[in-house]
């Protein structure tokens, strides 16, 4: 498979330590996790119309990896 951007190691490179730190020692960030990397999975795959989907269908997921970016940052940040 491609390269898939906008994981969280590229989002937050300065954290790339932090968040493997807390994906071992925290099952709530592994779970966020998780599911962004779920997500931004399902984004590229539309983008790249390996699985093409409308474009509202497509939108919703982006803001959906976005609050779900901005909540593991939250953590990421305490």
């Amino acid at each position: 498979m491609s390269h898939t951007p906008h994981e969280l190691h590229e989002e937050f490179p300065e954290l790339a330590a932090k968040i493997t730190e807390l994906k071992q020692a925290d099952s709530h960030f592994a779970r966020l996790a998780d599911q962004y990397h779920d997500l931004n999975r399902q984004v590229h795959r539309a983008e790249t119309n390996v699985e093409p989907m409308d474009t509202l269908a497509e939108t919703d997921l982006r803001k959906q990896r976005a609050a779900l970016k901005d909540e593991i940052y939250k953590l990421l940040s305490a």
